[in-house]
């Protein structure tokens, strides 16, 4: 893997790792703020907390996938952790706009609806590209 691709990664993941923290604060004190007056429902905070999560379980994947294609070199590794990056704009990105769309009075931000559950497919297909990466890395090292 080469340094330039390495280094874009990293910062990447840096991002997305930074803003999980910060949304994740954003969440747990301005948007719990605003349940008592109704902008926010308990489940949109609920979906909001899940969105975090995802994120941020997901950077952390990438992390280490980007450390073993850096050792490996194994193409499926890059190919979870493309999965994982669109999984978290798809998924957390749109129920991020979807449970805040009453602070904005933006219901139209519902017709993000149907993109969430394509990016949790991202996310599935992100982890099953890991049984390819490990059935290559074992032949090649049992040659």
């Amino acid at each position: 893997m080469d340094t330039t691709r390495f280094n874009k990664q990293i910062i990447t993941i840096s991002i997305s790792g930074a803003l999980a923290v910060a949304l994740g604060a954003l969440g747990a004190h301005f948007l719990k703020s605003k349940v008592e007056s109704g902008l926010i429902t308990t489940d949109q905070l609920a979906g909001f907390d899940t969105a975090v999560k995802y994120q941020m379980y997901h950077t952390l994947a990438m992390l280490l996938l980007v450390v073993l294609n850096k050792q490996f070199q194994n193409k499926y590794f890059g190919w979870a952790y493309s999965f994982f990056f669109w999984g978290i704009i798809l998924f957390s990105g749109s129920l991020y706009f979807l449970c805040t769309r009453n602070l904005f009075a933006a219901e139209w931000l519902k017709l993000l609806g149907p993109i969430t559950p394509l990016g949790g497919v991202c996310f599935i297909v992100g982890w099953l590209c890991l049984i390819p990466a490990v059935l290559k890395k074992d032949k090649n090292s049992s040659q």
